[in-house]
């Protein structure tokens, strides 16, 4: 740990939780705690803007959303190329990746049941069985347009902008 580190930790907190406060203002269905949480509920957020689902309470057992259709969806967002966790046979599934930290990208939207088939013989890490964006991609491209919920908006688009000051932390 460096000293820059130490004097800037407050003001890199405070405006983490300013970020936190703001994004709850915005999205009141959802806690964004700095953990888990976070990028769940990020998820969460831009997938009911995309495919305009309307978000559950957060104390939900299963799903996330529900779709203009009817049906229950449960949403993963990860910011890595590797997996991601399921936890049950959903319904629904939309698993997004936010890749360079600027664009989000559909994975996976399409029926829970083949996914989870996929891994339900495995022995969870607690709830939690792996399954590789690889093989959910692979899924993806063979699902039917019929059976995945329409995208009705763009995702956010954004560009990062360098941090202040050179020090690295």
């Amino acid at each position: 740990m460096t000293e820059a580190f130490v004097r800037e930790l407050p003001d890199l907190l405070n405006r983490l939780f300013e970020i936190v406060d703001c994004l709850e203002r915005f999205v009141p269905q959802r806690k964004f705690t700095p953990d888990g949480h976070l990028v769940g509920s990020i998820g969460d957020a831009v997938a009911a803007y995309a495919y305009g689902l309307a978000l559950l309470s957060q104390s939900g057992a299963i799903h996330d959303a529900s779709a203009a259709s009817g049906q229950l969806v449960q949403v993963k967002l990860t910011g890595r190329d590797r997996n991601v966790q399921l936890t049950h046979p959903y319904e629904h599934l939309i698993v997004l990746r936010l890749t360079g930290r600027r664009e989000f990208r559909e994975v996976y939207n399409g029926p829970g049941a083949p996914p989870w088939a996929l891994v339900a013989d495995q022995k969870p890490l607690g709830a939690q069985r792996p399954i590789s964006l690889t093989v959910l991609q692979r899924l993806q491209n063979s699902t039917p347009a019929d059976l995945r919920i329409p995208q009705i908006r763009s995702f956010p688009v954004w560009k990062c902008s360098e941090p202040a000051g050179s020090e690295t932390l």
